[in-house]
């Protein structure tokens, strides 16, 4: 039966919008090939050794991204630190308690206008916020912060999305063998909806290490590695304060590049940024399979 229906001939129409289903993919996929391939191309001469593990010197005439690298891993761990708990929080709530009405509607209308705002308006409010009102100073610490609020709408909606896709039985059937509700989320909802909610975070990350406009206002573009010395003690410290300190991300060292008509070296940056977030994308897609493996053992 299944096999007829599969091998019946088809009108012209759907022939039509398989076609254009198929070279649509075929484009968006020759389109990001190209855009990698080109990238490439003109910055993987510039990749070596030195320019990993190094710093820009003047002096020397020389471009090191090492500092840089460092600056990302603090904006990304720390953005996701502060944006991670409060998302999923608010979804959870959201989905599971709170009641439809006027604050629910406004809250999504919120949500939905925070996700549309620009980058450099934030950047704009990190800098007047936490740069006037806290005294924060130029340091990654702001710029995280910024950051926190700029990816908080995505992980929320993500997050969201994901808890609709569990089916009600999954409910129904926790709290009917006498779990709380709070146990249900824990236990039963939050598991299957993790593939989901990795994902949302997954974007929220790729956005953070390609942000260059709100971190230029609060950030700012040191390129310093932190000087670790003496001690262990005196090297945890060092990493600590590190945080209230200037720094550049990758992306931000990539616009300066530019700006100075560097165009191997920005080349070469990119090269670096687009293997980091391809290795995030990855590695999330991985953690998210084995989360769906062990909900579907769990089912059985």
């Amino acid at each position: 039966m299944n096999d007829s229906l599969y091998q019946r001939s088809r009108r012209p129409s759907e022939l039509f919008l398989s076609a254009a289903v198929y070279g649509a993919a075929s484009a968006s996929a020759a389109l990001l090939l190209g855009i990698i391939g080109y990238i490439f191309a003109r910055g993987a001469g510039s990749v070596s050794w030195s320019f990993l593990t190094s710093v820009t010197s003047a002096l020397r005439q020389t471009v090191g991204i090492a500092g840089n690298l460092v600056n990302t891993l603090y904006i990304i761990v720390m953005a996701l630190l502060a944006a991670v708990p409060v998302g999923v929080g608010a979804a959870i709530y959201l989905n599971e308690y709170a009641k439809p009405g006027k604050l629910v509607e406004l809250t999504e209308f919120t949500i939905e206008i925070l996700s549309g705002i620009p980058s450099v308006l934030y950047g704009l409010f990190g800098m007047v916020f936490f740069g006037g009102t806290l005294q924060l100073g130029y340091s990654l610490l702001r710029g995280a912060l910024t950051l926190s609020m700029m990816v908080l709408p995505l992980i929320i909606r993500n997050t969201r999305e994901a808890l609709r896709t569990v089916p009600e039985s999954y409910r129904y059937s926790a709290l009917g063998m006498g779990a709380g509700r709070w146990q249900m989320i824990r236990t039963v909802l939050l598991p299957s909806a993790m593939p989901g909610i990795l994902t949302g975070i997954l974007l929220a990350t790729g956005r953070i290490a390609g942000e260059s406009a709100a971190l230029l206002f609060t950030a700012g573009s040191g390129r310093f590695l932190p000087r670790l010395e003496g001690g262990p003690a005196d090297r945890l410290r060092a990493l600590g304060d590190r945080i209230f300190e200037s720094g550049g991300t990758l992306a931000v060292e990539l616009y300066l590049q530019m700006q100075n008509g560097k165009y191997d070296a920005a080349f070469g940056v990119g090269c670096v940024l687009t293997v980091i977030v391809l290795f995030i994308n990855l590695l999330m897609k991985a953690v998210a399979a084995g989360f769906g493996a062990d909900g579907r053992r769990g089912g059985k």
